[in-house]
C-alpha cells in the first residue's frame, strides 16, 4: 500500500477517489466519497514538529467551534487527529468549496469587489478576537512572526538580503531596510496588537461561496503583528488600479469589529514583500527561468524604497 492508502486506512476512508491539489510545504489531496468531500494532508518531514501540528489542529478545531469557515480537522478512527504513517505525519481536514479569492474578484464590478475585501476584513477580525479567547492560545506551540521572525538574525522565511538573485547594490538596500525597519519595529511592537494570525491569508487562501468567506491554509499560521495580517492579504493586490479602494474597505470592515493601528502600513507591506525574497532562496529551482524570483525582489525593492525615503529620508539614487 502507498503512504496515501495507509493513512485513508486510518480514517475508515478505504477505495475512495483521491486526488493530488497541491505539493509544495505538503503534499494535498482531495479525497472523494459518495457522501463526502475531504483534505488529506501528508506533511514535510522536519518542517513543523509533532506539538506544533497538533497546535494548529486544536486552534482550528476552536475557530470552527466559534462559527468560522474554517478546515476543521476529522478524528481517525483511534480518536487522534494527527497520526503517522512511516514516519510522515498525516490528517485529514473537512473540504470547504468556493472561488479563490482572486478568481471571484474577475468577475465583479469595483463595488462588489470592495465589498469582498470589507468582509474579508470583518472576517479577519472575526478569527483574531476568536484565536484571543481559544483557552490554549498563550501556552500553544506555533511559530513567531515577531520582530526577529521577520528581521532577525535568521527570519521565518529566510535571510531575504542574502538572496543570490540580489546586485551588491540591492543587497545594500535590503541590508539598510532590515536595520530600519528592525530599529523601526522595536519601538512600535508596544503599540501594537499581537497575537495568533493566519499570516499568510493570500488570495488563493481565501475561498468565496455566495454566503461566507472560507480561510484555508495554517500551515503557517502563528504568533504576528495583527497588521501584518492585513499587509499579507493585500500585498498581492498592492500594483491593482482598485487597491486604495480594496485598502479602505478591509480595514473599514476590520476596524468596526477591532480596533487596528494601521499608520505604519508601508513597513508592513515592505516586510511581507522580503519574506518573499527569503522564501524564494530555497525554491529557486522551481523556476529555471528566475521570473518569480527578479518578482518578488522588484516588488520588496520598490516597497524598501518607498519605506525608508517616507520613515528615513532616504533619498532613490
Amino acid at each position: 500500500m502507498t503512504n496515501v492508502e495507509l493513512a485513508l486506512s486510518l480514517w475508515g476512508l478505504e477505495n475512495t477517489e483521491t486526488t493530488l491539489i497541491a505539493e509544495r510545504e505538503n503534499a494535498i489531496y482531495r479525497v472523494d466519497t459518495p457522501l463526502d468531500r475531504y483534505v488529506l494532508r501528508l506533511h514535510r518531514r522536519g518542517y513543523r514538529t509533532d506539538a506544533q501540528l497538533q497546535a494548529e489542529l486544536a486552534w482550528m478545531a476552536w475557530l470552527d467551534h466559534a462559527g468560522l469557515s474554517v478546515p476543521a480537522p476529522v478524528p481517525s478512527l483511534a480518536g487522534p487527529n494527527l497520526q503517522f504513517v512511516s514516519g510522515t505525519q498525516v490528517d485529514i481536514l473537512t473540504w470547504l468549496d468556493g472561488k479563490t479569492l482572486d478568481v471571484a474578484l474577475l468577475s465583479l464590478p469595483l463595488s462588489q469587489q470592495c465589498d469582498l475585501f470589507f468582509r474579508l476584513g470583518q472576517t479577519m477580525a472575526q478569527l483574531h478576537d476568536t484565536s484571543d479567547h481559544w483557552p490554549s492560545a498563550k501556552g500553544c506551540d506555533r511559530p513567531h512572526w515577531d520582530i526577529d521572525g521577520l528581521v532577525g538574525k535568521d527570519p521565518m522565511w529566510g535571510r531575504f538580503w542574502d538572496n543570490p538573485g540580489l546586485t551588491p547594490d540591492e543587497k545594500a538596500l535590503f541590508l539598510a531596510f532590515r536595520t530600519k525597519a528592525r530599529d523601526h519595529l522595536t519601538r512600535l511592537s508596544a503599540t501594537l496588537d499581537y497575537g495568533l494570525i493566519h499570516a499568510d491569508l493570500v488570495p488563493g487562501n481565501v475561498m468565496c461561496s455566495a454566503d461566507a468567506l472560507h480561510l484555508i491554509d495554517f500551515d503557517d499560521g502563528g504568533f504576528g503583528f495583527r497588521v501584518f495580517e492585513l499587509a499579507t492579504a493585500l500585498l498581492k493586490h498592492r500594483w491593482d488600479p482598485g487597491y486604495p479602494a480594496f485598502k479602505a474597505a478591509m480595514i473599514d470592515g476590520y476596524t468596526r469589529t477591532r480596533p487596528m493601528n494601521t499608520n505604519h502600513f508601508l513597513l508592513f507591506l515592505a516586510l511581507r514583500a522580503a519574506t518573499y525574497v527569503g522564501w524564494n532562496i530555497t525554491r529557486a529551482d522551481e523556476d529555471p527561468t528566475q521570473t518569480r524570483n527578479a518578482r518578488f525582489i522588484a516588488q520588496a525593492k520598490e516597497l524598501a524604497v518607498a519605506y525608508l525615503e517616507r520613515y528615513h529620508q532616504v533619498t532613490r539614487d
